[in-house]
């Protein structure tokens, strides 16, 4: 009996001595990690110089633990719920989720690489999981809830009406209200959601990056400014074409070109590729992705009470603040 249970203590003495280790490195990894950190440069700009592509999963990881740790301290509180303990709370939770995806999908949109965009695919559907489970907990919109029905007695200025209103209209558009199996259909939407979003942009970003206009003929550069044109032949060096001139449909490119190109047929051909991207039935092709987009939509507008998606995003068309709030949100 002791020649068998020698081999499994050893084992597992490994494993806790493993364990400890790798959690040790983890927390040191954090404690490392820039985006994680207090930023001491001018007006608080992220140190670029110092942000690795690795280091935006474990801090994402680690700003949703402390919005979650942020959520529960809200609901466990026992005082009874005010403006203060709860909405002010709320919006003061996940802060550090806030900054690093700050700088990460400015980073996706500004100056993207393979690897933010593997990064993205991963995050997405931990990011709309982490929102739902925000927008769907039944004890933190209980709170909520009674902040809100109390809301003419609390003699709150402006601000904070407009604060409680859209905090407790943004939760019941996410699902608050809603049955325990309704809950579960619109977190599968809104992940769903979430990835078809991430992939029309790749398409769209694929389709624009894959356009080349090549001039030979400098004729053909009819109308156009110097700096474009110079711009263009610089271009066409970076990729093996000297002696020419490269357009693309970046903005850039593709709009100066339009404006100031006096040969027709080539506008033509430049505009006809920029209005068509992600319309050409190839890998990049959009099309499904957005009768899929729009089909959950509805469905996801017809479970939260509303005839369609428009009626869902216009309710409060007549307040813009209503309107930025929640497209941000």
């Amino acid at each position: 009996m002791t020649k068998k249970l020698l081999p499994f203590l050893t084992v597992l003495t490994l494993t806790v001595m493993f364990s400890s280790c790798n959690q040790s490195e983890e927390k040191d990894d954090l404690a490392n990690n820039p985006l994680l950190q207090e930023w001491d440069t001018p007006y608080g700009v992220p140190p670029f110089d110092q942000i690795e592509e690795e280091h935006y999963e474990p801090a994402f990881e680690a700003g949703m633990k402390e919005q979650k740790d942020n959520i529960q301290a809200i609901i466990d509180n026992d005082d009874a719920p005010t403006f203060e303990n709860t909405i002010v709370a709320l919006e003061y939770s996940g802060q550090t989720l806030v900054k690093v995806g700050g700088v990460f999908y400015n980073m996706l949109s500004a100056n993207t690489t393979d690897t933010l965009q593997a990064i993205a695919q991963r995050i997405a559907p931990k990011m709309s999981q982490h929102g739902d489970e925000i927008s769907m907990n039944a004890e933190l919109f209980d709170r909520i809830d009674a902040v809100y029905s109390q809301k003419d007695e609390l003699n709150l200025n402006d601000e904070q009406m407009m604060l409680l209103e859209l905090t407790y209209k943004s939760f019941v558009k996410g699902g608050a209200k809603l049955n325990d199996e309704d809950k579960a259909r619109l977190m599968e939407i809104n992940g769903k959601l979430s990835m078809l979003a991430l992939q029309f942009g790749d398409n769209l970003l694929a389709e624009t990056n894959n356009y080349k206009l090549v001039i030979e003929n400098e004729e053909d550069l009819a109308g156009l400014p110097e700096s474009l044109k110079e711009s263009a032949a610089i271009a066409a060096t970076e990729n093996d074409l000297d002696g020419k001139w490269l357009f693309t449909l970046h903005n850039p490119s593709v709009l100066p070109f339009l404006q100031y190109s006096e040969n027709r047929e080539l506008r033509k051909e430049i505009q006809t590729a920029y209005v068509n991207r992600c319309n050409n039935n190839n890998e990049y092709d959009n099309k499904d992705i957005i009768l899929e987009m729009a089909t959950l939509r509805i469905e996801k507008a017809q479970l939260l009470g509303y005839d369609n998606h428009a009626s869902l995003i216009l309710e409060d068309s007549e307040n813009p603040l209503t309107m930025i709030a929640f497209w941000s949100g």
